[in-house]
């Protein structure tokens, strides 16, 4: 068991942080343990065959995702450090990792260490490169063109977690992480996971990272000089390959119509106006002026992340359908 042990400060400066690094760590180990990663079959097939087509091996990353201890050297899984970082960012920082900080983290590795990892970081600058050039071209390949859909959900669960902070305050958030996670007054104990030890956040705060391939029983970087950092499941993983078909609640379809019914339906996890016309079948038009009406009945909430504006349903909506099920 991990617990992390707060201080008033450390509350105040608890935050969310979206990672594409971190979904190309979580997806390596994803895939090449697809028995235990049922949810993302549909993701696996479809990638083991783009990666075979195009003879594509990433063996430095896979080595160093998926050692014989299960630990991941903290400079390949390094906390973002901003809110909403882009992979590029993330692998300049990747490059420029200190040497001794490279030497400190590869000695957490099982003994004796991979004579291929030995070889490629006998000069970290080298070594470093050969990895950001493999996760660069594993991104293209596996994750680039699911990335707005992955990013669509993790945004979604980022505004799902600010709505239950205006309304429960950060101890209702960290009490609903998961079920491997169990919060005090002051303390959020990681229950299993491999480290047993309790780390102090000493005013620093805990960074809060949801993953789509993150394990179910979470993940933790706790060592300096590093962020504490919680990488969790977030809602709607279960989904998240499903393509639309969701279907308008009857009774619900009778008072509203059954357009707009059928799009609270899709709203299980937030999207935007395109992504409804197109599972829906609506026009863009249609939809958004579906959309309107909801939001002046209060029913939906919209939320402007980049470019893009992804609809939500609120609570009054979550109790509706919950009662016409």
């Amino acid at each position: 068991m991990l617990t992390f042990e707060f201080s008033a400060s450390d509350l105040a400066r608890t935050r969310f942080a979206i990672s594409p690094l971190l979904e190309v760590v979580t997806s390596t180990s994803v895939l090449r343990n697809p028995n235990a990663n049922a949810v993302h079959l549909p993701w696996i097939k479809q990638v083991r065959e783009h990666l075979a087509a195009n003879k594509a091996t990433f063996p430095l990353l896979e080595a160093l995702v998926a050692p014989a201890r299960g630990y991941i050297p903290d400079f390949l899984s390094r906390p973002p450090l901003t809110s909403m970082t882009d992979l590029a960012s993330e692998l300049d920082a990747l490059r420029s990792t200190s040497a001794e900080q490279v030497h400190a983290d590869l000695a957490f590795l099982s003994k004796p260490i991979s004579p291929m990892i030995a070889e490629k970081f006998a000069s970290p600058r080298e070594g470093l490169a050969k990895l950001a050039a493999e996760v660069e071209r594993y991104w293209d390949l596996a994750l680039a063109v699911h990335w707005p859909r992955i990013r669509r959900l993790l945004e979604g669960e980022v505004l799902f977690r600010a709505r239950q902070l205006a309304e429960s305050g950060v101890h209702g958030v960290l009490g609903d992480l998961g079920t491997n996670m169990q919060w005090t007054h002051s303390e959020l104990r990681i229950l299993k996971i491999a480290c047993t030890n309790a780390v102090s956040l000493r005013g620093r705060g805990l960074l809060l990272v949801p993953s789509v391939f993150a394990r179910l029983t979470g993940t933790a970087i706790s060592e300096e000089p590093w962020q504490p950092t919680l990488i969790y499941s977030p809602r709607g993983v279960a989904t998240l390959w499903e393509w639309g078909g969701g279907c308008a609640p009857e009774a619900l379809a009778t008072v509203m119509g059954k357009a707009r019914a059928l799009l609270l339906a899709e709203l299980a996890s937030p999207a935007s106006t395109t992504e409804l016309s197109r599972w829906t079948g609506l026009t863009p038009g249609g939809v958004s002026t579906h959309l309107t009406a909801l939001r002046s009945a209060g029913l939906v909430s919209a939320h402007r992340t980049g470019r893009t504006v992804l609809y939500a349903r609120t609570r009054v909506a979550e109790s509706l359908l919950e009662a016409t099920a």
